[in-house]
């Protein structure tokens, strides 16, 4: 009995991994294809890859998460290398906390549409607050203040798609709840 329980585990973190590095280059493909440079900034730019870093990070956990969301540092360093560092750090914490919120809210909460929007607003606010902060050291504050309106509206754009989403792969596939 417990050589199948390893067994189990063991096959749930291949799955987890192998699922983790996949969200990662689609983070890093819908980033590169979806780009669009937001003028006040100096290379900064809106995207849809949150919409997948919020779906690795609902359906698989924090780990999915945080490698779905160190995804977007690919496409980084191919349009806006000087972001690079700082996307690494920032989409991988939000990916892992929007996972790690979910998970921990859903034990309590029994509404998962609740828990994923409590989740991704907590984890949404980490990556607004964490280009605003790095922007006002590298660019200054009227640059940050210039691309805050295009973060939250990222931010809120991932949340209205990744929801129904996740919603629609849950359904398909019953079994992702078991990552919950």
């Amino acid at each position: 009995m417990q050589n199948k329980t390893a067994a189990k585990k063991y096959r749930s973190s291949t799955f987890q991994l192998a699922a983790a590095t996949i969200f990662a280059a689609l983070v890093a493909a819908i980033t590169y294809v979806s780009a669009i440079f937001i003028p006040a900034s100096s290379g900064g730019f809106f995207n849809l890859g949150e919409v997948l870093i919020y779906v690795a990070a609902l359906l698989l956990g924090p780990f999915a998460g945080l490698i779905a969301g160190a995804g977007a540092v690919i496409a980084d360093i191919l349009i806006a290398p000087s972001y690079a560092l700082a996307t690494l750090l920032i989409k991988a914490a939000e990916g892992f906390l929007v996972g790690y919120i979910t998970k921990k809210l859903y034990k309590k909460i029994k509404s998962l549409t609740l828990c994923a929007s409590i989740a991704i607003l907590t984890g949404g606010a980490t990556m607004i607050t964490g280009y605003f902060t790095y922007e006002t050291i590298i660019w200054g504050y009227s640059v940050a203040l210039g691309c805050l309106p295009f973060n939250i509206i990222q931010m809120v754009t991932g949340l209205i798609i990744a929801v129904p989403i996740m919603h629609t792969v849950l359904r398909v596939f019953p079994q992702l709840k078991n990552y919950l």
